[in-house]
């Protein structure tokens, strides 16, 4: 009978162990068919999508790091920034695989590093003409602006003014020539030059050549700053944090007309064009009409899209979101002579990370989108579509009528395209019309016509 016991439970067992091995063989057959969509797929195994079935996404190039901003040079050749410092050459969709340029960057912190990017025309002044240089010409008429955080090695240096500066990093725009027969950047020229301290937060960092040839750039609150340009009246005076400001790309000079406070160059105000400003990873201009939009980033809630016009002050740290919500009022923010305060053209009560905006100055993706806004962000992967009211002063919004999203049918109501991971840049094909989209984890991405 224990012998009977015995072979019946070994006969169990046997079968038990076949099943267990082909189960074991099929999860590795299928581990191993797993393995090779990374193979060869691996641009992401996130699915990139648009609401527009007349629309595709496709990958146009991989293999950067820690990617933070573009610029098209041409319609073939656009430069591209890793944070750590390089720069990267990507040539007909193909990633050059020797960098251009290496700046000499602190990038132990996310926010700090080589964050921004503008190119000058020098001969037609406007960054959509770029595309009707002869690309085989060796010159020197486009200008390449870079934005990063620099330490100061030896612990001195001096800013474009001759002063001295004891700080060991500093927030800087550097202005290089364009070599198109060699591909390189050459002639550094410091034109702007910002604190960095104490951080590491807040640095802000893109840079924006406007319809009116000037450079336009932001710097944050560098995390603790609390002025009078963060709206503490009665704080440290302004110090060059929480602005956007408005220089000669040529040299930084300040610009003889346009800036709110002062043209006066020996008058500290006299670069700002705006402030009151917590961070902001996005800044462009409305091709129609030349008006500054830029994003900018909430604390613990409220997210922005602001139009901003010269003496903008946007309400930082007194007022976030629209000021019917907040417990202060326009009576409790610092004035400067010029400037005003206006609610954001829309609010996120629960922070996005918004990032870019880009006014998409092409109709080959369709006439609808001509001119209209695109918006990404770095937490969802999302991408927003945005059209404008007739005056071009306010996004329509007829689902969201208060302008402040705070329910998922109304983020739903703006999402245009999804499966981005950590969107930080968006721009327009100089010549193609597509939508480019760039990701902090190393592709760059476009949408064109199914």
């Amino acid at each position: 009978m224990k012998i009977g016991n015995h072979s019946r439970a070994v006969g169990f067992l046997s079968r038990k162990n076949k099943v267990e091995t082909s189960f074991i063989l099929i999860c590795s057959v299928f581990a191993f068919l797993f393995s090779l969509i990374f193979v060869f797929f691996p641009v992401s195994i996130y699915a990139q999508s648009v609401d527009d079935p007349n629309l595709v996404v496709e990958p146009y190039t991989e293999g950067l790091v820690n990617a933070t901003s573009m610029a098209f040079l041409d319609s073939e050749n656009m430069l591209v920034l890793e944070r750590g410092g390089t720069v990267r050459l990507v040539s007909n969709g193909q990633l050059v695989e020797q960098p251009i340029l290496k700046v000499p960057v602190n990038s132990t912190h996310v926010e700090r590093g080589l964050l921004g990017i503008a190119v000058l025309d020098n001969t037609k002044g406007n960054k959509s003409e770029i595309s009707t240089f002869d690309q085989g010409q060796e010159n020197n008429n486009l200008s390449v602006l870079l934005y990063f955080t620099e330490p100061v090695i030896s612990g001195i240096s001096y800013s474009e003014t001759g002063t001295q500066l004891n700080d060991t990093l500093r927030n800087r725009v550097y202005k290089y020539d364009w070599n198109n027969f060699t591909k390189t950047l050459e002639n550094p020229t410091l034109i702007v030059d910002l604190q960095a301290l104490p951080g590491p937060n807040h640095n802000a960092g893109k840079l924006m050549i406007g319809p009116d040839n000037l450079l336009y750039g932001m710097i944050g609150d560098l995390l603790t700053h609390k002025g009078q340009l963060q709206n503490f009246k009665d704080g440290p005076p302004p110090d060059d944090t929480s602005i956007i400001y408005r220089v000669n790309a040529s040299d930084g000079s300040i610009p003889t007309t346009g800036n709110p406070f002062s043209t006066d160059p020996s008058n500290p105000l006299s670069k700002y064009y705006a402030y009151g400003i917590r961070n902001s990873f996005g800044i462009t201009y409305d091709p129609i009409t030349g008006n500054v939009w830029t994003s900018e980033n909430g604390e613990a809630k409220y997210d922005e899209i602001n139009l901003v016009k010269p003496g903008f002050n946007g309400g930082w740290k007194s007022v976030t979101g629209p000021i019917s919500n907040s417990t202060n009022t326009e009576d409790d923010l610092f004035r400067i002579e010029g400037s005003y305060y206006s609610d954001p053209i829309l609010s996120w009560f629960r922070p996005i990370g918004i990032t870019d905006l880009e006014f998409l100055n092409s109709s080959t993706l369709g006439e609808r989108y001509s001119n209209n806004l695109f918006a990404g962000d770095y937490n969802k992967g999302n991408l927003y579509y945005f059209e404008l009211t007739p005056n071009r002063t306010a996004l329509a919004l007829p689902n969201i009528p208060d302008r402040v999203v705070d329910t998922e049918e109304e983020q739903s109501s703006i999402v245009f395209g999804d499966g981005f991971i950590h969107i930080t840049d968006l721009e327009t094909g100089p010549e193609d019309g597509y939508l480019y989209i760039l990701t902090y984890n190393g592709i760059i991405y476009r949408v064109l016509p199914a």
